[in-house]
């Protein structure tokens, strides 16, 4: 346990609710990219505060993604690229965003998916809920195909997935009876897969009238060899044999709305709780999620799709209830933010830039692009106005994001975006750390 360093009033000292959500991407009805969403309660959300409407993953896999955003480096730094790199050989203990709060002397606790499988070092934590006795997707639902939901078990219940139980436990540390400030995190793990949640969810998106989301069949034509490697998984071919497109969307929907309601009862308790009026809210998902545009299904790519991520603030005196801001932003910029807005000390290590400047004011001039890494050598920076991608080969893709917002058209090898091209690398690191090679 770290000592307790705090010098300042607990009483003045904000305290912080952290809620992250896994796989889910941009399909949340404030967000606009899919019309058949409906998430009610993180829309609630939005309109406490400021949503971000173009935050990016600083990884597009789970656990790189944390190890990013909780441990405030990025993975060409420490070497934590893809799922299976084990994060905890990157990240040492003490240096986690949890960890600086607990040595300012907050209460700290969390729930579910903060980190990948529920991981922690338990020295950066006052408490952590244990998962054993629980079941992240419910009985006899582990063994399913995740996409599928016509085997649906029918009674399972909202009680019976781990997220129910890691939402009731940060609703009783909201109500603690203590002077101490508090910073609380709950990770919620659905819309991980599998996509499977109680029947009722499913009422609300009949199959039917399931909308596939925009797509060209020959979107792929004008890749270079890397970018279509990245896009084919396999996947993609898998659903139009099989025909279970409109039924994978159908199944992530009823799961988002899973999440909603956790997210509601969450927020309900959280409006009532003593200390709303000096917690500030933080909500950020690990990355994006794709559903066959450019033939690719899942994260693991670094388009619009798996990058794109919603952020949502909420800072008593500060952040303005219903406001939006359209600056490009990762997240990247949690750690130095609530480091910042709590008034505790930011470690040297830590990446990322600070955005209170734009939670005063979400049309503030900002010169910083968002800027994401799947494997070794494969970057991704996004400006409002620009993606560029270049891989570990030197191949290119360039998209008028504003123009094409679904990015069918390739810009790279254009010569009249030659300058542009050249302005947006300069973002990309210089050195990288080599992944480490499996035994």
């Amino acid at each position: 346990m770290f000592a307790n360093s705090a010098t300042a009033d607990n009483a003045q000292r904000p305290n912080v609710l952290m809620i992250a959500v896994d796989d889910l991407n941009h399909w949340l009805t404030f967000m606009g990219r899919n019309p058949q969403a409906q998430t009610p309660n993180f829309d609630r959300l939005a309109k406490m505060g400021t949503a971000f409407t173009q935050a990016y993953c600083a990884v597009p896999a789970c656990e790189p993604s944390r190890c990013a955003l909780m441990g405030g480096r990025r993975p060409w730094v420490t070497g934590c690229y893809k799922n299976g790199d084990k994060w905890k050989t990157h990240q040492p203990a003490g240096d986690g965003l949890s960890a600086q709060f607990l040595k300012a002397g907050y209460y700290v606790a969390g729930a579910g998916k903060i980190y990948h499988s529920m991981d922690y070092h338990e020295s950066e934590w006052t408490e952590y809920m244990s998962k054993t006795g629980f079941t992240l997707n419910g009985p006899n639902v582990e063994k399913m195909d995740g996409y599928h939901n016509d085997k649906v078990h029918p009674n399972l219940k909202d009680e019976d997935l781990i997220d129910w139980h890691s939402t009731n436990y940060i609703i009783d540390r909201l109500n603690r009876d203590d002077d101490q400030p508090f910073f609380l995190a709950l990770g919620l793990y659905k819309p991980h897969l599998p996509f499977v949640v109680p029947r009722k969810y499913y009422d609300a998106f009949p199959l039917e009238s399931i909308q596939l989301p925009p797509h060209r069949e020959d979107d792929l034509d004008d890749l270079p060899p890397a970018a279509v490697k990245m896009a084919r998984n396999g996947d993609h071919e898998k659903f139009l044999k099989s025909g279970r497109w409109k039924a994978a969307i159908q199944s992530y929907l009823a799961t988002c709305a899973y999440t909603d309601m956790n997210l509601g009862r969450l927020l309900d308790a959280f409006e009532k709780s003593p200390e709303r009026d000096n917690t500030i809210v933080v909500f950020w998902t690990d990355h994006g999620w794709s559903f066959g545009e450019k033939e690719h299904w899942r994260k693991f790519a670094l388009w619009e799709e798996p990058t794109r991520t919603p952020m949502i603030w909420v800072v008593p005196g500060m952040t303005k209830p219903s406001t939006r801001c359209e600056r490009t932003v990762d997240l990247m910029s949690v750690y130095p933010t609530l480091c910042q807005l709590a008034g505790i000390p930011k470690p040297g290590h830590v990446s990322g830039y600070d955005i209170t400047p734009l939670l005063k004011d979400p049309s503030a001039s900002w010169d910083y692009p968002a800027i994401t890494t799947h494997g070794y050598e494969n970057h991704t920076v996004r400006t409002q106005q620009h993606r560029y991608i270049r891989y570990a080969n030197g191949d290119e893709e360039l998209y008028d994001s504003v123009a094409d917002p679904y990015e069918w058209k390739n810009l790279a090898n254009d010569p009249a975006f030659t300058s542009v091209k050249k302005d947006l690398a300069e973002w990309l690191p210089s050195d990288a750390v080599k992944p480490k090679r499996k035994k």
